[in-house]
C-alpha cells in the first residue's frame, strides 16, 4: 500500500467536507427561506439539493462498505425521508453525522487502491477501486454544491469560494 495514496484519498474527503462546510457556514448567513425557496434548476430548491446529496453520501459510504445492495436499497427511503424538509440547520447536522461515519470508514480501510466489484441496478457490474468510488463521491459533492451557487444567484445572492485551492490555501495557513 502506498502511503502517499493512502494520505491523498482522506484529504481529498477532508476536501470535500471543509467544502460542504464552507457552503452551509455560508447559508447560514442568508435569510432562511432562501434554503426551500423554489428555482428553476436540477432540483427545485437549495434543500433538495441538499437532501440528494445526503442521500447519496450515504448510499456510496455502504457501497465503500461492501453492504449488498440488497441491505441498501431498503434504506433509500428512510435517507430520504430524513433528510425532507429539514431546516438548514438540521441538514447540516445531517451532514456532520455521515462525515463522521464516513471518516470511520476511511479510518478501517487502510488501503485506498483496494480493488471492488459494485454493481449498479441500472448499470451493471464494474471492476474497480476504493479511491475512484471515493473520488466520484467527491465530484458529486462539487457538482452539487455547484448547482447550489447556480440557486444562490437566481434568486440574488452571491455563492461561497469552494474550489480545491482555497481548500489547500487554508490547510497552509492552519500548517504554517
Amino acid at each position: 500500500m502506498n502511503s502517499l495514496m493512502l494520505q491523498q484519498s482522506y484529504r481529498l474527503y477532508d476536501y470535500h467536507v471543509w467544502a460542504n462546510d464552507r457552503l452551509f457556514a455560508h447559508l447560514e448567513q442568508l435569510p432562511k427561506e432562501v434554503f426551500h425557496a423554489e428555482v428553476t434548476s436540477v432540483f427545485p430548491s437549495v434543500s433538495q439539493t441538499c437532501a440528494h446529496m445526503y442521500l447519496f453520501e450515504q448510499l456510496y459510504m455502504l457501497v465503500l462498505a461492501e453492504v449488498p445492495n440488497e441491505e441498501i436499497f431498503p434504506k433509500i427511503s428512510g435517507w430520504t425521508e430524513e433528510a425532507q424538509g429539514k431546516a438548514m440547520n438540521e441538514m447540516r447536522e445531517l451532514f456532520g453525522s455521515v462525515a463522521e461515519r464516513f471518516r470511520d470508514l476511511l479510518r478501517h480501510t487502510p488501503d485506498p487502491d483496494k480493488k471492488m466489484t459494485i454493481e449498479h441496478p441500472k448499470y451493471g457490474k464494474m471492476e474497480t477501486r476504493f479511491s475512484d468510488i471515493l473520488q466520484h463521491v467527491v465530484n458529486h459533492g462539487t457538482y452539487h454544491r455547484g448547482n447550489v451557487t447556480a440557486m444562490l444567484r437566481q434568486q440574488g445572492y452571491s455563492g461561497v469560494p469552494t474550489d480545491y485551492i482555497f481548500y489547500l490555501l487554508e490547510q497552509q495557513k492552519v500548517q504554517g
